[in-house]
């Protein structure tokens, strides 16, 4: 998918957790969810380290200064886990 393809609706409204998930709510209405265990970082992240997101990429991606993490809403809605041996950085 390339940026022109990014449609306004797939950016980020809302970000929220559970046990083991992680959702995205986008401004279009749909809610994406994905296994928290595709991303290391955040499953060893603290509740609070979770809750430390911002809006990026014009929109389209959330970050997590805590934790440097960074994903897109393009991956999210693809269902792309991160890559393999990206450890996190567990304090």
């Amino acid at each position: 998918m390339s940026i022109s393809e990014i449609k306004p609706g797939e950016r980020v409204k809302d970000v929220h957790f559970t046990e083991d998930t992680l959702s995205v709510d986008l401004i279009d209405g749909r809610t994406i969810t994905v296994p928290l265990a595709w991303f290391p970082r955040l499953l060893h992240a603290t509740p609070e380290q979770r809750e430390n997101w911002q809006v990026c990429g014009g929109g389209y991606g959330v970050h997590w200064p805590d934790i440097d993490e960074d994903l897109s809403t393009e991956g999210l809605l693809r269902g792309a886990p991160a890559p393999h041996g990206i450890m996190s950085h567990v304090a």
